[in-house]
């Protein structure tokens, strides 16, 4: 099928099936199956503005769903979704600049590949190490259920007595009090590299809202979700604007993506958290060894 806006041949069954994929992941780790979105989209020809511009897009659809499945099982801290919206919204801004200007030198396809790749391969070596020595401690054998352990506690707990006003309580992520500049910041980084490397940022966003923030995983995942609608939306549109979106394609990934948003969703009750963090580390490697093997050899899969 030719799109074109892109000006792409695509097999709509490709990008269905990519959809669902991606809907099952997303609904399960807060919009992780992006890693595998971009990578998908640049591998059958498309480069990597379009791949950027029309992950957002497709996302803002698959989120809305998975979102309302999370908030109905108790895994969304409006709150805490609100702040961060206006951060990641600043960072996208910059993400997508950046776009542009690589795309007036020629080298959006070459850069933006390699600086996936070594985001991709530097969060899952980092989050494998942690949920692995988590699963191991004496204390993460003991609990059950949606309890939630970190070994990256302690420094968790040293950001939230960081006293920098204005202070904000999270009751529902059991936070007790936190800066929110802390909130914002986590959330601008996250949108910079939403806007540069499409995905809605959940590779360096989820694991900073446990990482850093403190957020239970199930939430983490859950608000991740809901924060995306706003920002993935303000993200589609700015790169809209700049001509980097096929939302023809976006629909039809969409198909897929709306059935498998809620099935990822409903399958995060019967994992805890650390579980949850280990089943996530192999997604941004396989994203990683697509964008690995379309630059090496310049062909499509």
């Amino acid at each position: 099928m030719f799109f074109p806006i892109s000006g792409a041949h695509i097999s709509p069954i490709y990008l269905s099936i990519v959809g669902f994929v991606i809907g099952v992941l997303g609904g399960f780790f807060g919009v992780g199956g992006s890693f595998i979105a971009g990578p998908a989209l640049r591998a059958v020809g498309l480069h990597w503005n379009f791949a950027v511009g029309t992950d957002l897009a497709h996302i803002v659809g698959k989120s809305v769903v998975a979102a309302k499945r999370h908030r109905a099982l108790g895994n969304v801290d409006l709150r805490l979704g609100l702040i961060m919206a206006l951060g990641t919204i600043g960072g996208a801004e910059v993400g997508a600049q950046l776009i542009q200007a690589l795309k007036r030198t020629g080298h959006v396809d070459s850069v933006v590949s390699i600086v996936s790749i070594v985001i991709y391969v530097s969060i899952s070596t980092f989050m494998i190490w942690e949920s692995r020595k988590t699963l191991r401690s004496a204390g993460a054998r003991k609990k059950t259920g949606k309890q939630d352990h970190s070994e990256f506690g302690h420094v968790t707990q040293w950001i939230q007595r960081l006293k920098i006003w204005p202070m904000v309580s999270l009751p529902v992520s059991g936070v007790k009090s936190i800066s929110v500049w802390v909130i914002v910041f986590v959330a601008f980084i996250g949108g910079i590299f939403s806007g540069f490397l499409g995905g809605g940022a959940v590779y360096n966003r989820m694991p900073s809202m446990v990482y850093v923030l403190g957020i239970p995983t199930h939430l983490a995942v859950g608000t991740d979700l809901f924060e995306i609608i706003i920002s993935a939306s303000y993200g589609t549109i700015s790169h809209a604007v700049k001509g980097n979106v096929d939302i023809l394609i976006a629909l039809v990934m969409n198909t897929g993506a709306a059935v498998g948003a809620q099935i990822g969703a409903i399958s995060t009750q019967y994992f805890a958290g650390p579980k949850i963090r280990l089943a996530f580390v192999p997604l941004p490697l396989i994203g990683a060894a697509i964008v690995i093997y379309t630059l090496l050899t310049g062909h499509k899969l």
